[in-house]
């Protein structure tokens, strides 16, 4: 008897195929079969979740300006990707530049600045456009300074998630003048003041002008996943 061979009657015409060898195959194209279902699974349940974000931006954006200086939700993640108009002061001295950002080819800085919200004891971030790179000098930038009671349109957006490469990199202790992202729990710590969990992007002025601003339409796309 063949000791690679499983003990079958003689003249079985398994007994050619039932060795360790085939039933080791055998074993790696289940598993693998097993793996492409659950992976096919798994991308089903993304594009529902995806279509279920897509309808929430889509419900927000359809609903009237949110008046920040009147509202005083419960959950704010609620009016994430809805417009919203605010009347208050700007907090220069909090202001922070948002790196590496670019406008028709140029390189430069986003202009990030708390806005003390009137009659109200809490602030939202604005991102109130591109400046050129050579203006993020703070003696250059005070041109961009809006001083007294003014009134900003925009759309609220989510505070970003970190982004590096090799690893998360935390921001560093104490006032920044300068950073990556537009991370909102480190940005509060900029003024004294409560802020709201989401940032207003300012929307365009007509004519344009610096700070150049604009409010790009949402990835509503269903991403990639096995039809």
């Amino acid at each position: 008897m063949n000791p690679r061979t499983l003990a079958l009657p003689q003249g079985s015409p398994l007994r050619e195929f039932l060795t360790p060898r085939w039933l080791f195959t055998t074993l790696l194209v289940l598993l693998a079969a097993m793996a492409m279902v659950r992976l096919g699974l798994w991308q089903l349940d993304r594009l529902e979740q995806r279509r279920a974000r897509n309808a929430l931006i889509q419900k927000a954006m359809a609903l009237p300006p949110l008046n920040l200086n009147q509202a005083d939700l419960p959950d704010w993640s609620t009016a994430t990707y809805r417009d919203a108009v605010v009347t208050g002061k700007y907090d220069i001295s909090g202001e922070v530049l948002l790196r590496n950002q670019v406008w028709e080819n140029q390189p430069g800085f986003h202009l990030l600045t708390p806005l003390l919200i009137e009659g109200h004891t809490r602030a939202i971030w604005v991102d109130r456009g591109w400046i050129p790179l050579e203006d993020g000098d703070p003696l250059k930038r005070a041109k961009y300074v809006e001083e007294g009671t003014i009134t900003v349109q925009g759309r609220l957006m989510p505070s970003q998630q970190t982004r590096s490469l090799g690893g998360a990199v935390d921001a560093p202790q104490g006032r920044l003048d300068a950073w990556n992202w537009i991370d909102l729990p480190r940005l509060g710590q900029q003024i004294s003041v409560p802020i709201i969990p989401l940032y207003l992007l300012a929307a365009p002025l007509t004519p344009q002008s610096l700070p150049a601003r604009s409010l790009p339409e949402p990835d509503l796309s269903e991403g990639p996943h096995m039809g």
